[in-house]
């Protein structure tokens, strides 16, 4: 039988670790001029357009946002010979010598934001590049790391994290399944 759901963040925590995470990303980057975001679909991206509009509600300065789009990466697949690839980018700026901010809404192995990155390379030469996502699930597999993070799920927690944005799913909800 299927144990309960336990709710991390219902909508207000979201709503406060989005502004709490705009904070640290204003506080962080005082010249936000060549700052830009971009979303790792399929939730990431709400949470960049999110990010955007409370760093312009706090900081008074618009700040493009992109998205990604990698298509094949599960963190159930068991094969390494399955490829990863892009399949599609809609980032309508320049990213050359700007600050990045990958954006999503769990980190895990770490997979995911290696693939972003390697996409974000064909598409330009960056200044740097940050991470920020809703939550950091831990059990990393390669050496990446968020700079921003709303929430952390202890590492021992066997459960997988489901996350549900409103913009997709009619509600915001993190919880473990």
């Amino acid at each position: 039988m299927p144990e309960n759901p336990t709710i991390l963040l219902d909508e207000p925590s979201i709503k406060r670790a989005v502004s709490r995470l705009a904070h640290e990303i204003i506080e962080r980057n005082p010249d936000l001029e060549s700052y830009v975001f971009v979303g790792i679909r399929s939730r990431g991206v709400p949470f960049a357009n999110r990010l955007a509009a409370k760093v312009r509600e706090l900081g008074g300065r618009e700040i493009p946002v992109g998205s990604i789009d990698i298509s094949l990466y599960r963190d159930d697949v068991d094969r390494p010979s399955e490829r990863i690839e892009a399949t599609s980018a809609d980032v309508p700026f320049s990213i050359d010598q700007r600050v990045v901010c990958l954006v999503d809404d769990v980190l895990a192995t770490g997979r995911t934001l290696r693939v972003a990155l390697d996409v974000l390379s064909g598409l330009g030469r960056l200044r740097a590049v940050q991470v920020a996502v809703l939550v950091d699930r831990g059990k990393r597999e390669v050496p990446i790391r968020a700079d921003y993070v709303g929430y952390n799920v202890d590492e021992g927690e066997e459960r997988r994290v489901h996350v549900r944005v409103r913009e997709l799913d009619g509600a915001d909800e993190v919880a473990l399944r």
